[in-house]
């Protein structure tokens, strides 16, 4: 980006390189992160639609999870065996954990994608939430809920080990 660009995107006050931090969106208008999303080339529209996709799947498999779990509680209920010495035992009490560990999954997830979602309509999606650098856009098609750069994907400020 040449340096009058840059003085017009930010006001006359130009950061530098990798120097956001995470209070980027308190310094920086709706206008002027707009303007850096439009510049870094992200689609915002086609990850909106990934993420609703996404959002609608995980809507959608949450209860049928809690399903599972119901009825796994039910036949295990129903047994009178020990898990640890009979043969079908071992099989609820997988199935369970199973279903369980999905339905977390899912359930953080889903929670992932609503704050992208809300990202989106602040204007802040696409940026890292510790540099405020942009999001490459093939870590965004992977994970589009990530508030990560690939250098911050571990969620610290300190970058990958």
């Amino acid at each position: 980006m040449d340096w009058l660009r840059a003085l017009s995107l930010y006001g006359g006050a130009v950061p530098r390189q990798g120097v956001f931090g995470p209070d980027y969106a308190k310094r920086f208008s709706l206008a002027h992160r707009t303007a850096l999303a439009l510049d870094s080339m992200v689609d915002v529209e086609r990850f909106r639609i990934l993420l609703e996709s996404e959002r609608a799947r995980k809507t959608l498999l949450l209860p049928a999870l809690r399903a599972d779990i119901a009825s796994a509680n039910a036949a295990r209920q129903n047994s009178n065996v020990d898990d640890e010495h009979d043969p079908e035992g071992s099989t609820i009490a997988f199935e369970l954990s199973q279903a369980a560990a999905l339905m977390q999954q899912s359930s953080a997830t889903l929670a992932q994608v609503e704050k992208a979602l809300g990202r989106i309509a602040d204007g802040s999606y696409g940026f890292c939430e510790i540099c405020g650098e942009p999001i490459a856009e093939g870590r965004l098609e992977a994970r589009p809920w990530t508030p990560y750069c690939i250098d911050h994907a571990g969620g610290k400020s300190g970058g990958r080990p």
